[in-house]
Protein backbone atom coordinates (compact mmCIF):
# COMPACT_ATOMS: atom_id res chain seq x y z
CA UNK A 1 0.00 0.00 0.00
CA UNK A 2 0.52 3.52 -0.67
CA UNK A 3 1.48 5.91 1.61
CA UNK A 4 -1.47 8.31 0.77
CA UNK A 5 -3.64 4.96 1.63
CA UNK A 6 -2.65 4.95 4.87
CA UNK A 7 -2.59 8.79 5.22
CA UNK A 8 -5.20 10.50 7.39
CA UNK A 9 -7.99 11.86 5.70
CA UNK A 10 -9.01 14.57 8.39
CA UNK A 11 -6.21 16.18 8.00
CA UNK A 12 -7.86 17.66 4.84
CA UNK A 13 -11.66 19.47 5.31
CA UNK A 14 -13.60 21.29 3.37
CA UNK A 15 -16.51 22.00 6.25
CA UNK A 16 -13.35 22.87 9.14
CA UNK A 17 -12.69 26.27 8.44
CA UNK A 18 -17.03 26.80 8.03
CA UNK A 19 -17.19 25.26 11.39
CA UNK A 20 -14.45 27.22 13.09
CA UNK A 21 -16.22 30.38 11.87
CA UNK A 22 -19.31 29.57 13.21
CA UNK A 23 -17.91 28.34 16.38
CA UNK A 24 -15.77 31.99 16.63
CA UNK A 25 -19.41 33.37 15.41
CA UNK A 26 -21.43 31.44 18.26
CA UNK A 27 -18.50 32.47 20.97
CA UNK A 28 -18.38 36.14 20.10
CA UNK A 29 -22.39 36.06 20.72
CA UNK A 30 -21.90 33.94 23.98
CA UNK A 31 -19.30 36.48 25.52
CA UNK A 32 -22.54 39.29 25.19
CA UNK A 33 -24.81 36.72 26.86
CA UNK A 34 -22.61 36.60 29.65
CA UNK A 35 -21.99 40.37 29.77
CA UNK A 36 -25.33 40.85 29.84
CA UNK A 37 -25.79 38.26 32.85
CA UNK A 38 -27.72 36.01 30.67
CA UNK A 39 -27.33 32.78 32.68
CA UNK A 40 -28.16 29.69 31.03
CA UNK A 41 -28.97 30.95 27.82
CA UNK A 42 -27.07 29.42 24.47
CA UNK A 43 -26.87 31.25 20.86
CA UNK A 44 -28.96 27.78 19.93
CA UNK A 45 -31.74 28.59 22.08
CA UNK A 46 -32.73 32.02 20.64
CA UNK A 47 -34.71 30.87 17.57
CA UNK A 48 -37.06 28.69 19.69
CA UNK A 49 -37.25 31.49 22.48
CA UNK A 50 -38.38 33.89 20.23
CA UNK A 51 -40.85 31.82 18.61
CA UNK A 52 -42.53 30.62 21.77
CA UNK A 53 -42.67 34.18 22.43
CA UNK A 54 -44.36 35.82 19.31
CA UNK A 55 -46.86 32.53 18.65
CA UNK A 56 -47.16 31.37 22.46
CA UNK A 57 -46.92 27.74 23.39
CA UNK A 58 -46.47 25.10 21.26
CA UNK A 59 -46.02 21.15 21.36
CA UNK A 60 -42.39 19.81 20.43
CA UNK A 61 -43.88 18.63 16.99
CA UNK A 62 -45.46 22.11 16.64
CA UNK A 63 -42.12 24.05 17.47
CA UNK A 64 -39.86 21.80 15.70
CA UNK A 65 -41.93 22.56 12.48
CA UNK A 66 -41.87 26.32 12.68
CA UNK A 67 -37.59 26.42 13.40
CA UNK A 68 -37.40 23.76 10.63
CA UNK A 69 -35.56 21.21 12.95
CA UNK A 70 -36.17 17.27 13.39
CA UNK A 71 -38.59 16.72 16.78
CA UNK A 72 -35.57 14.37 18.09
CA UNK A 73 -33.54 17.90 17.82
CA UNK A 74 -35.63 20.29 19.20
CA UNK A 75 -37.14 17.80 22.01
CA UNK A 76 -32.86 17.59 23.35
CA UNK A 77 -33.24 21.14 22.97
CA UNK A 78 -36.31 21.77 25.02
CA UNK A 79 -34.69 19.08 27.37
CA UNK A 80 -31.42 21.45 27.91
CA UNK A 81 -33.34 24.56 27.90
CA UNK A 82 -35.63 23.59 30.72
CA UNK A 83 -32.49 22.60 32.86
CA UNK A 84 -31.87 25.94 31.88
CA UNK A 85 -34.95 27.36 33.87
CA UNK A 86 -36.16 29.16 30.09
CA UNK A 87 -39.24 26.40 29.25
CA UNK A 88 -41.20 24.26 31.34
CA UNK A 89 -43.34 21.23 29.83
CA UNK A 90 -46.87 20.30 30.39
CA UNK A 91 -48.49 17.44 28.75
CA UNK A 92 -50.63 18.21 25.54
CA UNK A 93 -53.57 17.11 24.11
CA UNK A 94 -53.09 13.56 23.81
CA UNK A 95 -50.50 11.46 26.23
CA UNK A 96 -48.04 11.76 23.78
CA UNK A 97 -47.32 15.03 23.45
CA UNK A 98 -45.76 17.74 25.27
CA UNK A 99 -46.74 21.40 25.42
CA UNK A 100 -43.35 23.79 25.59
CA UNK A 101 -44.09 27.00 27.64
CA UNK A 102 -41.45 30.18 28.50
CA UNK A 103 -40.55 30.56 31.96
CA UNK A 104 -41.00 33.52 33.91
CA UNK A 105 -37.29 33.75 33.38
CA UNK A 106 -37.76 33.44 29.53
CA UNK A 107 -40.23 36.41 29.59
CA UNK A 108 -38.13 38.51 31.14
CA UNK A 109 -35.06 38.26 28.99
CA UNK A 110 -37.20 38.01 25.17
CA UNK A 111 -36.94 41.64 24.54
CA UNK A 112 -33.06 41.41 25.04
CA UNK A 113 -33.16 38.38 23.40
CA UNK A 114 -34.71 39.82 19.92
CA UNK A 115 -32.38 42.95 20.10
CA UNK A 116 -29.41 40.54 20.10
CA UNK A 117 -31.06 38.68 16.96
CA UNK A 118 -31.35 42.06 15.51
CA UNK A 119 -28.20 43.24 16.03
CA UNK A 120 -26.81 39.87 15.14
CA UNK A 121 -28.44 40.21 11.90
CA UNK A 122 -27.11 43.76 11.23
CA UNK A 123 -23.90 43.10 12.15
CA UNK A 124 -23.91 40.27 9.65
CA UNK A 125 -25.09 42.28 6.95
CA UNK A 126 -22.26 44.66 7.83
CA UNK A 127 -20.06 42.02 7.52
CA UNK A 128 -21.06 40.59 4.05
CA UNK A 129 -21.09 43.90 2.47
CA UNK A 130 -17.64 43.97 3.22
CA UNK A 131 -16.94 40.97 0.93
CA UNK A 132 -16.51 39.90 -2.54
CA UNK A 133 -19.47 37.41 -2.06
CA UNK A 134 -21.04 37.10 0.85
CA UNK A 135 -21.76 34.00 2.57
CA UNK A 136 -25.69 34.05 2.32
CA UNK A 137 -25.20 34.22 -1.57
CA UNK A 138 -22.74 31.29 -1.35
CA UNK A 139 -25.34 29.11 0.89
CA UNK A 140 -28.19 30.15 -1.33
CA UNK A 141 -25.76 28.95 -4.37
CA UNK A 142 -25.45 25.93 -2.45
CA UNK A 143 -28.90 25.11 -1.87
CA UNK A 144 -29.69 25.37 -5.26
CA UNK A 145 -26.93 22.92 -6.48
CA UNK A 146 -28.16 20.65 -3.95
CA UNK A 147 -31.69 21.13 -5.26
CA UNK A 148 -30.17 19.62 -8.50
CA UNK A 149 -28.36 16.99 -7.36
CA UNK A 150 -28.29 16.26 -2.97
CA UNK A 151 -25.06 16.23 -1.24
CA UNK A 152 -26.58 12.12 -0.58
CA UNK A 153 -26.26 11.49 -4.26
CA UNK A 154 -22.88 13.23 -4.40
CA UNK A 155 -20.88 11.31 -1.75
CA UNK A 156 -22.92 8.41 -2.45
CA UNK A 157 -20.98 8.26 -6.11
CA UNK A 158 -17.81 8.89 -4.66
CA UNK A 159 -18.20 6.32 -2.62
CA UNK A 160 -19.19 3.52 -5.01
CA UNK A 161 -16.03 4.32 -6.55
CA UNK A 162 -13.86 3.97 -3.47
CA UNK A 163 -12.43 0.48 -3.69
CA UNK A 164 -12.14 0.67 0.20
CA UNK A 165 -15.95 1.07 0.43
CA UNK A 166 -18.02 -2.48 0.45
Amino acid sequence: MTDTEHRDPTLESRWRPLRRLLARLDADIARIYDEARLAGVKSSFVMELLRLDADGPMTITELARSVGRTHSAVSQKVSTMRSAGLVRTRSGDDARSKTVVLTPKAKRIVGQLSAEWRATEAALSELEAELPYPLSRVVDDIEAALDQRTFYERVKKKLDEDPEWP
